[in-house]
């Protein structure tokens, strides 16, 4: 059997508002909620189980998630939106844009938990070399 991300734990300030957040940008459905989870499921079956945790035991991750063009179009759209503020960079020095890395885009945006959220269409070394910022 070879290794695979089944699922990860994301604590959130609200469990069902981060897992919402997050399942609207990107089209996917928000599971049935399992004791303290409420579970994003991908398309590659990895689930991401958002867990409701106290605001300072919460430490910033980043999520960065492989769309296709179409699928970042959509996603883009919905960002833009909702106001939510957006990046071309993880460091978010570049407001109001997008990147165009490994050639293909990607977008940098927060959860309501403060979580670094990243959407791309070509995964990182794809095209040459990684950018210094990825």
């Amino acid at each position: 059997m070879s290794v695979e991300l089944n699922h990860t734990i994301v604590f959130a300030r609200d469990n069902r508002a981060s897992a919402e957040f997050l399942a609207n940008i990107l089209d996917l459905r928000v599971g049935t909620a399992r004791g303290p989870f409420v579970p994003v499921a991908t398309d590659n079956g990895v689930t991401l189980d958002f867990a409701t945790a106290d605001p300072e035991l919460i430490r910033a991750q980043r999520y960065a998630f492989l769309v296709s063009e179409e699928e970042f179009d959509a996603a883009f759209a919905r960002i833009q939106d909702a106001g939510i503020a957006y990046y071309a960079d993880p460091h978010m020095r570049q407001p109001g844009e997008i990147n165009h890395h490994h050639g293909g885009r990607g977008v940098y945006f927060l959860d309501p938990s403060g979580h670094g959220m990243e959407i791309l269409t070509q995964p990182y070394g794809s095209h040459g070399t990684a950018p210094s910022d990825a």
